[in-house]
């Protein structure tokens, strides 16, 4: 190191989760699945179509659940660097981000994990409403900072 410490801020902590998250889905669900299958001859190379619409149920959730990730990370990203780029430091974005990170990590499992009723996409779509108002907050932060 240079003498200067790099300390990242806390929502920079939080987008790097919620991409670790993402990388964690594609890698311990998807990746998993698909492997297991092409190392015990049950399925070739080229069995796995994109839209992810062959496989077993849980199999068809994470890769929804997966796509859902990389569709809203840049969103985050950029709430995250305009809050980084104004220096502005709050705890109330502090929280938001957590928040964020956290409502994104339970929409995910609920998504993977459970067979998809009323109930459970009502669940779901309250922790995806939760990722965006926090997202929607933290903007507000970096907007009425900049006035």
């Amino acid at each position: 190191m240079t003498g200067q410490e790099n300390v990242m801020s806390f929502p920079l902590w939080m987008l790097l989760g919620f991409a670790m998250w993402t990388a964690a889905i594609l890698v311990f669900a998807i990746g998993t699945y698909r492997f297991s299958h092409i190392f015990t001859g049950r399925a070739g190379m080229a069995s796995f179509p994109a839209d992810g619409r062959d496989g077993a149920a849980w199999y068809q959730r994470a890769m929804r659940a997966h796509a859902n990730c990389v569709e809203n990370l840049p969103l985050f990203t950029v709430v995250v660097f305009a809050l980084q780029a104004s220096g502005i430091s709050s705890g109330t974005a502090d929280a938001l981000a957590g928040a964020a990170l956290a409502a994104r990590i339970v929409q995910s499992l609920v998504h993977i994990s459970s067979v998809q009723t009323d109930c459970i996409v009502t669940i779901r779509f309250t922790f995806f409403f939760v990722q965006l108002l926090c997202f929607v907050g933290i903007a507000g932060i970096v907007f009425a900072q900049l006035r």
